[in-house]
């Protein structure tokens, strides 16, 4: 069995310099394959150094909104250099957050999810969706912006009617822990109706830890209990999410292109 945990932070700082270990337990737990996600100029380059140093982890880099205010012509001219090379396989992530209130503004969380979107299509690349608090906005930028090269909604948290949206607009739907929680029913649902071309599964490491590690921190071998979490909304083998799982990952991050 593979599982592929199709959005994680190894390069966030509980990892560090711990990689080889953490990599270790992921095999253990069949997850042999990683996309390490980038949010602001030090993550994208962590996330591009794991990825040169192990061939089993892919860099996804981009700009969170978070750092909206700290995106300039200069980081635009470093994203537009990394983008190039061939470890990096997306841009992510990238979105809207209007959770916290000290996060930049909307206006200008859309102007820069618009930007990457842009890059994205220039570059031809997929794109890792961050969305919190912000569905509608997400979809309608989405929308306006129509990626071809193709999108992967990060940890879906939404009920069925936003799951119909997105799945209208040809995205990827990705779930982590949250799919274990108790309290989650919405993404219980969403996940057993994912089509299964569609599905992947993701820890989001050191976030989101799933049942039955809750309360623990988060790694990407948990991805397991993810897989196997859905695989029970769905009344599925694990083998057989794994194995879907695997296979979308490895095509919508075009990663059977680079083989």
């Amino acid at each position: 069995m593979k599982i592929f945990d199709a959005h994680t932070h190894l390069n966030d700082e509980p990892f560090a310099g711990k990689t080889d270990y953490y990599l270790q337990r992921a095999q253990e737990l069949d997850v042999l394959e990683m996309a390490i996600i980038g949010s602001n100029k030090l993550f994208n380059q962590t996330a591009i150094e794991l990825a040169q140093k192990y061939p089993q982890l892919h860099a996804v880099i981009g700009w969170h909104p978070e750092f909206a205010n700290e995106y300039n012509l200069t980081a635009e001219q470093e994203l537009i250099a990394q983008l190039q090379l061939d470890e990096v396989i997306a841009i992510g992530e990238i979105g809207l957050d209007y959770h916290w209130p000290q996060n930049p503004q909307p206006a200008q969380q859309k102007e820069l999810f618009a930007r990457q979107l842009d890059l994205a299509e220039q570059y031809q690349l997929p794109v890792n969706i961050h969305t919190r608090d912000a569905f509608a906005d997400t979809y309608e930028v989405l929308k306006a912006h129509q990626p071809h090269y193709g999108v992967i909604m990060h940890s879906f948290n939404g009920p069925l009617t936003w799951l119909s949206k997105f799945l209208d607009l040809d995205c990827y739907i990705s779930y982590s822990g949250v799919v274990s929680f108790k309290n989650a029913p919405d993404v219980r649902a969403a996940a057993q109706n994912t089509p299964a071309n569609r599905l992947l599964v993701e820890t989001d490491a050191p976030y989101l830890t799933p049942e039955p590690h809750r309360g623990e921190q988060n790694e990407p071998g948990f991805t397991h209990y993810v897989a196997a979490a859905v695989a029970q909304c769905r009344q599925e083998t694990l083998e057989q999410v794994a194995a879907n799982t695997w296979k979308n990952a490895h095509e919508v991050y075009r990663l059977n292109e680079k083989n």
